[in-house]
């Protein structure tokens, strides 16, 4: 393993410096949502498609991937995230900060297709417990930025411009880490789309989105300042990063789809609990089912699809599909939906793509 890591050091660390800004960039517009609803005379909802113009701008790095992937580095999706993060800071307009968030998307998307499936592959045997890692520190910038937006005045300014320098000094060090080919050495088994799988990995996804873009937005409905619900998204995140933690050491052992069913259920109680007795205590706690979604897919999806350099764009486009219309669904039923109506909603998805799960287990793990 220390082989591994020595031989790979360069491809680890320009991944996990990634994932730790996409983790800050992701989770700052949940707590920043009020703040743009002022700014531009907008209603939280109609902010709540900053989050799904991120979404749509991933899309198309991912189709850029399928395309194009075997000629992007890091340093493509990072100029694209730092300019977009820039844009946002400057708050020139309400459609020309709908629109850098999507540039940010765009190198978003761009950056999880280029080292999810290069991670993967490069650790062998140890791939799944890598790319856990890989996507655990997604959480340390996903904790960190919720409280720096608050530290800086709740200042969309200051947080997305600090988000960008951080971008630019990680393009300067990134090099040329990650060129190396995301498909394993021998055969390559063929292209074989699931549509199973993509169905469940775009609900996941979606799922996500609209926890951590609209949790905080449905913790103010519920009672709690908005500084609260900014701290709450950090420790939700915090609770992400543990789950992902543990998933180092133990994914490899773990077969992928029963981890994917086990953090649906998970969610269904963490929401019902929510709704029911403590919106705060819950939605932290639901910060741990977030957290095994996006690997428990993508190891099984990785496994039923093939080795093709199609599959990994392939995956991450079905969560995005999620991910772009999940929140402009949500967030408009917010209003009407009662002071706990958005947790009531995550139970009842949550809870009916568990029994979908347990029902087309066997057929997942084959």
């Amino acid at each position: 393993m220390k082989d591994l890591i020595r031989k790979n050091a360069g491809l680890l660390f320009a991944g996990v410096a990634t994932f730790v800004v996409m983790g800050a960039g992701q989770s700052l517009y949940g707590p920043a949502l009020p703040a743009f609803s002022r700014r531009f005379g907008v209603t939280v909802a109609e902010a709540g498609v900053l989050i799904s113009a991120h979404w749509v701008g991933c899309f198309v790095g991912v189709a850029i991937m399928y395309l194009r992937g075997a000629g992007i580095t890091p340093r493509h999706s990072l100029a694209l995230m730092a300019l977009g993060a820039a844009g946002i800071a400057a708050l020139a307009g309400w459609w020309l900060t709908v629109f850098a968030a999507a540039v940010f998307g765009v190198g978003y998307g761009m950056a999880t297709a280029v080292f999810n499936p290069r991670v993967l592959t490069a650790f062998g045997a140890r791939g799944p417990s890598m790319l856990s890692l890989l996507n655990a520190t997604f959480g340390v910038g996903a904790i960190a930025a919720p409280l720096i937006f608050v530290a800086l005045g709740s200042d969309p300014r200051w947080s997305f411009g600090m988000t960008a320098v951080v971008i630019a000094v990680i393009w300067l060090a990134a090099g040329a880490a990650g060129r190396a080919s995301p498909v394993a050495a021998g055969a390559v088994k063929p292209f074989r789309p699931h549509l199973p799988i993509l169905g469940f990995g775009a609900v996941a996804i979606g799922l996500e989105a609209c926890l951590v873009g609209l949790g905080p937005t449905a913790l103010i409905a519920a009672g709690l300042a908005e500084a609260t619900a900014a701290q709450l998204l950090s420790a939700f995140f915090v609770v992400f990063l543990l789950a992902r933690t543990v998933l180092i050491f133990t994914a490899h052992l773990v077969p992928a789809f029963v981890l994917f069913t086990g953090s649906m259920a998970l969610a269904a109680i963490c929401a019902f609990g929510a709704a029911l007795v403590s919106p705060a205590a819950f939605f932290v706690a639901m910060g741990a089912a977030a957290g095994l979604f996006f690997p428990g897919y993508y190891v099984t999806a990785s496994q039923k699809m093939g080795e093709d350099i199609r599959v990994p764009p392939t995956i991450i486009a079905a969560g995005l599909v999620g991910g772009i219309f999940s929140p402009l669904a949500v967030a408009p039923l917010m209003a009407g939906m009662g002071n706990v109506g958005f947790f009531w909603l995550i139970g009842g998805v949550t809870a009916v793509m568990t029994v979908m799960a347990l029902a087309m287990g066997g057929g997942m793990r084959r």
